[in-house]
Order: C-alpha cells, then structure tokens, then sequence
C-alpha cells in the first residue's frame, strides 16, 4: 500500500486543496469511528459508505473474497439493485485486481477488456469509471477482499484518489483479519471445550478407586494423548464372583473414539448384570455395538475374569494386545492370546473357548494397551513388548504401585514430546506371596 501524500503543491487551486484535505479529515474521523467499533457488519459499512463520500462517488462495493469458490462476493454495497454480484477470481475489474493484489484505475471501463458489463445490463445502471483496490492481510499476505468505487462525480480518479482509497483499504483489510482472528479463536475456544469434555469423559472410564481383593493387589496408570484417544480400563464385579479385569481401545482419536468408548462401558456394565463369561460378553457386547462401528472403526478389548478363592484366570481377547501372564515361580510370561477378531471388524464374532489358567502366589496379569508398547524415541525405536517384560520381571516383587510406575517413567522418558502418540494405560493384578 502507498503512504497518504497530503502535501501541498503550489499548482492546485483552491478548490482542490480544499477537496484532499476534507477528504483526509473525513478519513481520521472515520479512524476514530472504527476505534469504538467491533462488531464488523458495522465497521465495514461505515468504511464502505465513507470511501463513497470521500471520494465523491456514485456507489461503492465492498467485495469480500470466498477462498474455497475462489470467487469474490458483495459483503456491503452503497446502492445495488440485485441481491448480490458474485465474480470470479480473475473475472471482471474486481477480479482482475484480486488476482493480481493490483490497484486498477480504468477511466473507461467499455474500453477496457478486463471489464464485465453484465452486472449493468443486470442492474440498468452505467458505469463510467472505476477505482478498485485489494484488501490483503497484514499478517499473512492473504486475499481478503476488494473495494471498488464508481463514477467520480466530476472528472476521473486521480493519484489523491487511489492513495485515499488504499487507506480506507488498511482499515477494511484490517476489519476482516480481525474477524478472521477471531472466528479462529471461537473455532479453537470450542474445540477445546469439546476437548475437554472429551478428556472430562474418559477419566470417567478409568476407575477411580480400585477395588480390595482379599489376597490380592490391583493398581492401575493412565496417560491421555492430548487429542483425545479411546483408551477404557475397568474393574468389574461378576454376578458369580468374580472379578473382571478390563483393557481396550478404540481405533483413532478425538471426540467420536471417546464416546464410543463410553458406550462400550455403559454397555459392558449392563450385561455383568445377567452374564459373567468372558467370551459371551464380548460376543454381546460385539452385537450391541454393531450399529456405532462404521466406516472402518474397531474395538480391541481383552477381559479376565479372576476367581479369588479358586485363584483362577479366564481370559476372552478380541486382538487386543498386550495381554501377558506372569508366572513368578518359573520367570516367564504367559501370551493371553486373542481368541477372535477385533469387535466390528466382523458382524457374527466368535470366541475361542479359552481354557482356564491357574494363578500362584506371586503371578501378574499384566493388560496393556498397545500406546505403551508402540511409544517411539526420537531415532523411530518403539519402546517394544521386550523393555515391558523386562521392567515387569524386575519389578515382579516390589509393591504392585512400584511396579506400575516403574513402567510409566521408563515410558514416558522414551516418548518424544509433551504428550505421547497415543494414549497409554496398563492395569495390573497381582496374586499375593
């Protein structure tokens, strides 16, 4: 944009010094007009309709640019006698000087080939001659708009005229950035609520206090990526007894994974009101689910089911992992494998019948979900299924608070970031010595 010359030169008359210095004032009454407005429909008619009398003109158009039609619209207009005038990119005077960010000043627009006389034949009106100008942000050199003048009452535009023009144009440019600013706060002001009741959600998933077990230790850990994944882990009591361990994850981030999720809570805890296997709750909760996992999202979830007086584990796994078994006598882990397929990948899923595992003193079960495993270093090396076992056997004795942490702290100073990649949360259970 060029600087506003107000000087004064010896060969204009009277008249027209008189003229550029009105014009000027009416330009720093309209500076402090706009510094008491924020609503912007407001603040860009005043300019439009300044614009129009400063430069002693017929009408004036405020274009406001539509980047994904890549077409400019009427945003405000002095006079017009239709709804709006659209022109594309590159299209007419407006959108000549659009493409271009150039000033034009076309003394004759019928002479000249950039012109498009249908808005005249549209509206009856006869345009003379026109001033246009582009409306660029400040901050990032983007198309905001463009403002265009018709038909100086008397004579053509001169050089005064366009510099007055471009600085009705900083504060028209000005105006919309703004606008732009703040509708991107309003947009991440409300993702981020969303978020937050997002994460508000899935702390709700994981249990708050986890339940004393005769003979028995539990202790859990959960980290949350900070887009929001789809983590759940819970502890359950069965109708006939037991105690049932739960770890899954739902495929993806952000708000939809965590409400699945809590689906997949909501619906887990009513069916422990009737069944207590394993294999046919997931079988139900499968079903249950069937219409809330479309266009490729799955659920991997693992559950065991502890009896503490027989000190067994019955396991059903829909592809979750890892799911490990610790045996404290021998020092060896015990895969608990999947039995079927994810939930939602197939419409009838299937169980194995998984076979019952006896549980001796000392013995973890140890459920993860795959965030921990898959946590990558700053030279793309996952923390791995070996560093988990590894710090599971080293800390196989220790209390069961130690052992989950001792987990947790290796993981999180391998993760590159503030936040992992992925939600990460691992329960475990413990028989005692």
């Amino acid at each position: 944009m060029s600087t506003l010359d107000p000087s004064i030169d010896p060969a204009q008359s009277p008249a027209e010094l008189h003229r550029r210095l009105t014009n000027l004032e009416k330009l720093l009454q309209l500076t402090r007009q706009l510094a008491r407005d924020i609503e912007l429909e407001r603040i860009l008619e005043r300019i439009t309709h300044a614009v129009c009398d400063a430069l002693d003109c017929d009408r004036a158009s405020l274009y406001q640019y539509d980047p994904k039609r890549q077409e400019l619209y009427t945003r405000v207009v002095t006079e017009l006698e239709i709804a709006e005038v659209r022109q594309h990119l590159g299209h007419g005077i407006s959108g000549h000087v659009a493409l271009t960010r150039q000033l034009a000043n076309v003394p004759s627009p019928a002479d000249d080939l950039r012109w498009n006389p249908n808005v005249d034949r549209q509206t009856g009106y006869h345009t003379r001659n026109i001033l246009a100008a582009p409306l660029v942000s400040a901050e990032d050199n983007e198309l905001l708009g463009v403002l265009e003048v018709f038909n100086r009452r008397e004579g053509s535009f001169d050089g005064f005229d366009e510099q007055l023009l471009e600085a009705f144009c900083q504060h028209a440019a000005t105006a919309l950035e703004r606008a732009r600013l703040i509708d991107e706060l309003s947009v991440r002001s409300r993702l981020e609520a969303s978020l937050g009741v997002a994460r508000d959600v899935q702390r709700g998933f994981m249990p708050s206090r986890l339940p004393e077990v005769p003979g028995y230790e539990l202790a859990a850990w959960w980290l949350p990526n900070q887009a929001i994944g789809g983590d759940y882990c819970d502890v359950l009591r069965l109708r006939d007894g037991r105690l049932g361990l739960v770890i899954a994850d739902v495929s993806g981030h952000g708000l939809g994974p965590s409400l699945i999720m809590a689906s997949v809570r909501a619906a887990l805890r009513a069916l422990t009101l009737e069944y207590a296997s394993p294999r046919v709750l997931l079988e139900l909760l499968s079903q249950a689910l069937a219409s809330d996992l479309q266009n490729g999202r799955f659920i991997t979830i693992a559950m065991a089911a502890v009896h503490p007086d027989e000190h067994t584990l019955e396991v059903a796994n829909a592809g979750h992992a890892p799911a490990l078994l610790y045996r404290a006598a021998p020092r060896e882990f015990v895969t608990l494998e999947a039995g079927g397929m994810p939930l939602g990948v197939l419409d009838e899923p299937d169980f194995d019948h998984n076979k019952t595992l006896a549980l001796a003193a000392g013995d973890l079960v140890v459920l993860c979900t795959d965030g921990i495993v898959e946590a990558m270093n700053d030279r793309d090396e996952q923390f791995g299924r070996a560093r988990l076992e590894a710090l599971v056997a080293e800390h196989a004795a220790a209390p069961l608070d130690e052992l989950v942490q001792a987990v947790a702290g290796s993981v999180e100073s391998h993760f590159v970031g503030s936040s992992p990649a992925d939600d990460l949360t691992i329960l475990v259970m413990r028989r005692k010595l």
